[in-house]
């Protein structure tokens, strides 16, 4: 057996611990296993596969904006059986995965098929356009063994360990030097996704794409999300809870966008106490609820966490965002021409109609 002090306490919640054991995979890849209990399971035997580490960042000269570009992504895992889910706890004699226990709270591990990598190799130059290395970081983070799910379904406890899970990689992967880290959440075929198990993402950046600089630009100048949150609370709120609101921010880009952040002003949920964690932890189940009870399937969606960059922390406001890809029950809203060619979004609902509706659910 693995002794006890293969796990160590990386966070409190309500003064009940959560332990996190490290563990090195056979190819060298870092897999994390966080828990209200200590994982002291047995690895299975794996064999170890050739990572990719290729892919390059470029400069579009007219968007103004770096890209990624990781062509060893195209044959990634795409929707594979449930008897060769990578993403389930292994059993003995079956088939290999990600995660070689038998059984785990909450896994994160760096993803095999990585857009950004600390290893990244140099770029060679050219004069045709400006390069840089690929350096960063891609974890994939597993909300639990069960292949089906969502953030509803997956319980209270269980999202306030996901939010334990996220502060602490958003503590180490800052440490690390990286600019912007961004978790987040794709679900459902209208978003692309290729692995069906309740999962989400994090990615860590070695610059902050032009999004969260604009942002931090506006905060820096005086945007005040603190006094917005209150002007609309009467015709855009939905809910809140434990000193955070949800809400359709009324210049929304999708039908339906719900927003969360905390009343006051805070740069990340690192600085969250108990009472924010269990708000931020019962709007994401509850907004998950709402979408799909009103659009009658499993809502696909966009989540993500938009945090302070570094160096903002002073005057950035956390949020979080769900961007769901449905405009009414049976509707896709689909990001055609005009999105894609201009950055200017069309947008079918009114977001105090979109507010209504989810606040009556």
């Amino acid at each position: 057996m693995i002794p006890p002090s293969s796990s160590k306490i990386c966070a409190e919640l309500n003064g009940r611990p959560i332990y996190r054991r490290d563990f090195t995979k056979v190819d060298g890849r870092q897999l994390y296993l966080y828990g209200y209990s200590q994982h002291r399971l047995d690895p299975l035997p794996v064999k170890s596969d050739a990572l990719s580490k290729g892919g390059e960042i470029r400069w579009h000269p007219l968007r103004q904006e770096w890209n990624i570009y990781a062509p060893h992504r195209q044959n990634r895992t795409f929707k594979p059986s449930s008897a060769k889910d990578p993403l389930a706890p292994m059993t003995p004699n079956g088939a290999e995965t990600e995660i070689p226990f038998t059984d785990f709270e909450l896994a994160v591990f760096e993803n095999k098929f990585t857009s950004l990598h600390a290893l990244a190799p140099v770029p060679q130059d050219t004069p045709l356009f400006k390069l840089r290395q690929a350096k960063g970081h891609c974890d994939v983070i597993v909300y639990g063994p069960e292949a089906e799910g969502n953030l509803h379904s997956i319980g209270q406890d269980k999202r306030k360990l996901l939010i334990a899970a996220w502060n602490d990689r958003y503590e180490t992967l800052f440490s690390q030097g990286h600019k912007f880290v961004l978790p987040f959440e794709n679900r459902g075929d209208e978003v692309g996704v290729t692995l069906h198990h309740p999962h989400g993402q994090i990615y860590a950046f070695p610059f902050i794409p032009d999004v969260q600089q604009k942002s931090a630009n506006a905060f820096e100048n005086g945007f005040d999300l603190t006094e917005l949150i209150k002007d609309i609370e009467r015709d855009y709120q939905i809910g809140s809870a434990g000193g955070v609101r949800a809400f359709c921010p009324p210049f929304a880009r999708f039908p339906f966008e719900v927003w969360f952040a905390p009343e006051n002003h805070a740069p990340g949920p690192w600085t969250f106490d108990d009472t924010q964690i269990d708000g931020f932890a019962h709007l994401l189940g509850d907004i998950t609820r709402r979408y799909d009870t009103y659009f009658g399937r499993e809502t696909p969606y966009m989540l993500s966490l938009h945090a302070s960059p570094a160096g903002y922390e002073s005057s950035f406001h956390f949020s979080a965002k769900f961007y769901p890809l449905l405009r009414a029950p049976k509707r896709t809203k689909f990001l055609a021409s005009v999105e894609q060619s201009t950055g200017v979004f069309t947008v079918d609902v009114m977001p105090e109609t979109a507010a209504d509706i989810l606040k009556a659910i």
